[in-house]
């Protein structure tokens, strides 16, 4: 649903109406919009994502000060090669911008940057920075930064049932060994809680691919905000959104 708040109750939203005991532990967001707000602005589309680099270092930054364990960011799906040429090259320089311009702050934050989805697409300058982030930042103990990076759920699942038939097949598992536990295991977010809130920005409500199998049961918050507008107080609003709902998980509630 799209948040019932008033402008208004958006700039009272603080991290002390946040109950600090309930926050989820994983958040994904799917970051949409960045097109769309360069349009509307007279600007290139890649002006819309330079801006939305600006708005993931706000958004880890509260993520990371409320408690928030693991912050998932769709940054590029598997689809979205089929974008202009030029675009999609921008795309693939921005995450190497962003660790540089951002490093010193996460470390100084205690964040462990991680990449999530294929590599083998990737152009080595965008892969090296992002592994070069990762063995920076493998100590730290604070919030996870997740990049969903090339990343398409679909693929997610049909490589997980390759490497389970493969694995079975060569006698390192029983065919009554599988099920979801053991189907979790083969995905890549194994080391990670299933996100607990989903959060879409622009308007759009559909999920587009993005950890089907992972969001069976979390909670969903749609902002029809484009993701460089997105700020601290839209998602302490969503947090807050979230911690006055019932999680049943197909029960009763209490």
């Amino acid at each position: 649903m799209f948040s019932k708040y008033k402008e208004k109750r958006v700039e009272k939203i603080a991290i002390s109406d946040i109950d600090l005991s309930n926050v989820p532990k994983h958040v994904a967001i799917i970051m949409d919009g960045n097109g769309r707000w360069a349009k509307n602005r007279g600007l290139p589309r890649v002006a819309g994502h330079k801006a939305g680099v600006q708005t993931i270092k706000k958004i880890a930054n509260i993520a990371s000060n409320i408690g928030i364990e693991v912050l998932t960011l769709f940054a590029f799906s598997t689809e979205n090669w089929k974008r202009p040429e030029k675009e999609v090259k921008f795309l693939m320089e921005l995450p190497q911008q962003f660790l540089l311009d951002y490093m010193e702050e996460l470390m100084e934050k205690n964040v462990q940057v991680k990449l999530m989805g294929f590599d083998k697409q990737l152009p080595d300058n965008t892969l090296n920075a992002v592994r070069e982030a990762e063995e920076r930042t493998k100590n730290n103990t604070g919030l996870i930064l997740n990049f969903a990076l090339n990343y398409g759920s679909r693929a997610e699942i049909v490589n997980a049932t390759k490497n389970i038939l493969n694995d079975v097949i060569n006698g390192k598992l029983e065919q009554d060994e599988i099920n979801e536990t053991t189907f979790n295991n083969y995905l890549l977010t194994k080391d990670y809680p299933e996100p607990d809130l989903l959060i879409r920005t622009s308007g759009e409500q559909r999920i587009s691919n993005f950890l089907l199998w992972q969001l069976a049961y979390s909670e969903l918050w749609f902002t029809p905000v484009y993701w460089p507008d997105f700020n601290e107080q839209l998602f302490l609003m969503a947090i807050y959104d979230y911690q006055k709902r019932g999680r049943r998980f197909g029960g009763l509630e209490e």
